[in-house]
């Protein structure tokens, strides 16, 4: 690691104002996506702004038929949320399944889908369940937030502050995980909406994408008859992990296991 400065603000104005005048500072929300980046020296910030200190965006809110996430609302908080689990319970489950206790208790919804890891679970329930993201600027539809690995539509300097659900009429997640990292080799949520089907996918690509394929074949709704075609694996991830073959097989078979769980 190489030195740095370090801010904890506790408001959001007063993160604003240190992000304006500390020429060359980055946000950070959890850090489990940014500090590796540091310690390999792919990213050399000049300080940290750091977010979770502010009450604002740390909140988990349900009212009718919609769940509202504060950005800084860490993942343990999401899967042991009764209002989550009673209004989209496989939410929480997915939440449930990142990395292990420590990463849970530290790493917040906001940091994961600001810095779009390819293999991040978050990003697979964003697209699945076609949410909004609001941030301190606009309202962002989910199909138009993740751009590339680690890209997003995010402005310079612009905040995440809370993501808003719909409650979906069924959903699932299922995923292959590292056994390491418990990051997704592939992982696939899969939701039944007022408006549709939507399958996403997370881990086989370069960052998170919709299965048109699958979601044509399944209709207007999920059900465990479909037999899903292979998806075409030339822009795949491959690594020691998973070649880009094996990948685009897994994706089939977290489907019909996401599907599995939906209908329970």
């Amino acid at each position: 690691m190489y030195e740095f400065n370090y801010y904890r603000p506790t408001s959001l104005e007063e993160a604003k104002e240190l992000y304006n005048s500390a020429e060359g500072a980055e946000y950070v929300a959890g850090g489990q996506t940014l500090l590796p980046t540091l310690k390999h020296r792919l990213s050399k910030p000049t300080g940290l702004i750091d977010l979770v200190s502010i009450p604002d965006l740390d909140f988990i809110v349900h009212e009718n038929n919609t769940i509202l996430i504060g950005a800084a609302t860490r993942h343990a908080d999401v899967a042991s949320s009764l209002q989550v689990q009673s209004s989209i319970k496989a939410l929480s489950y997915l939440a449930s399944c990142i990395g292990d206790p420590q990463v849970r208790n530290i790493g917040t919804i906001g940091g994961s889908i600001a810095n779009n890891d390819p293999a991040a679970d978050y990003p697979a329930a964003i697209v699945g369940l076609d949410a909004t993201i609001i941030t301190d600027r606009r309202e962002i539809l989910s199909d138009d937030f993740f751009v590339d690995m680690f890209e997003t539509i995010l402005e310079t300097g612009e905040i995440i502050k809370a993501v808003r659900f719909e409650a979906p009429l069924k959903a699932g997640y299922a995923k292959f995980p590292n056994p390491a990292s418990r990051y997704a080799i592939v992982g696939v949520f899969v939701a039944e909406t007022s408006a549709g089907v939507r399958v996403a996918v997370t881990g086989a690509g370069p960052y998170v994408f919709r299965a048109d394929e699958f979601e044509k074949a399944l209709g207007d709704k999920l059900r465990d008859d479909v037999e899903f075609p292979l998806l075409s694996y030339e822009n795949f991830n491959s690594d020691i992990h998973a070649s880009a073959e094996y990948r685009s097989h897994l994706i089939s078979v977290m489907c019909k296991r996401a599907i599995a769980s939906a209908l329970v």
